[in-house]
């Protein structure tokens, strides 16, 4: 089986410190590069900061252009962790609050506070997730 190309982004080097540079890249969606979409108006895009660690971040300077890389995989793995993780415990919660007999305001309320705390243990784990994703920095 072939390797898949990584997914690649476009950006501009905000800061730089120590070995961690700082790229910050236009996310959009699939409509924002469409032709019609200043007629449509539904077309959405979103500055990021991405955390590149690199041991060449001394030949990049501030301002400059560069691509943000990172594997196809990582970032299937974070699509998994960040939407169908908390959605599965939501459901999850819905559905054995509903067993026990909750009413249906008290089991939406548990949901959402299952999901608060899933992203809660996610943003404590942070550092142990980075490593398992890990962006590449190149010149443009």
């Amino acid at each position: 089986m072939a390797k898949q190309k990584p997914i690649e982004h476009v950006g501009v080097v905000e800061a730089i410190e120590g070995d961690l540079v700082r790229v910050q890249i236009v996310a959009e969606s699939a409509c924002a590069s469409c032709a019609a979409r200043s007629a449509c108006g539904m077309s959405e895009s979103t500055e990021k900061v991405i955390e590149v660690h690199t041991r060449q971040a001394s030949e990049y300077r501030v301002g400059e252009r560069c691509v943000v890389s990172v594997e196809r995989a990582a970032g299937l793995k974070a699509v998994i962790l960040a939407y169908c993780m908390p959605l599965v415990a939501m459901l999850v919660a819905l559905v054995v609050c509903s067993a026990v007999g909750l009413n249906e305001g008290v089991a939406a309320a548990i949901a959402l506070g299952v999901v608060a705390v899933y992203y809660l243990c996610v943003r404590l784990l942070r550092d142990k997730i980075e490593t398992n994703i890990i962006f590449k920095i190149k010149k443009q």
